[in-house]
């Protein structure tokens, strides 16, 4: 299953465009933006996407809150979730991945490989779960 839709969390307005442009205009993907974890929460019941991109560091619902209430909803138990934060010591990305995470992109990031990045993050999440459920 190819990558095709995306939920992007990020309460800064710039990145959010940045990211728009990488992943809609430059890579052809389907993408919603939320400017909060809570405006994600309110948008799981009409959209599904293959995977999340999550920002760590936000005001109120934290990206790890987020995460923690995304799970919740049985739709979104087993959608990869990529972590984008400037915060890339190894102890928090260690964290981010604890928590479920499948990869950490480091802010800033590269606009023009973004999509390819994320493509090769989920066929490599899909492999390896192809590959599990054949065990």
């Amino acid at each position: 299953m190819p990558l095709e839709k995306i939920l992007h969390i990020e309460d800064d307005e710039s990145i959010r465009v940045i990211v728009d442009m990488a992943l809609v205009d430059i890579s052809g993907y389907t993408l919603v933006s939320c400017a909060s974890g809570q405006d994600a929460i309110n948008q799981v019941e009409q959209y599904t996407p293959n995977l999340i991109l999550l920002d760590a560091m936000m005001p109120g619902m934290d990206g790890l809150q987020t995460l923690i209430e995304l799970r919740k909803k049985s739709s979104y138990q087993q959608i990869p979730v990529v972590f984008m934060t400037a915060r890339i010591q190894q102890s928090e990305q260690q964290e981010y991945l604890d928590a479920g995470a499948v990869a950490v992109i480091e802010k800033p990031f590269d606009p023009m490989s973004l999509g390819n990045q994320l493509a090769t993050i989920y066929q490599t999440f899909i492999t390896a779960a192809d590959n599990h459920s054949s065990e």
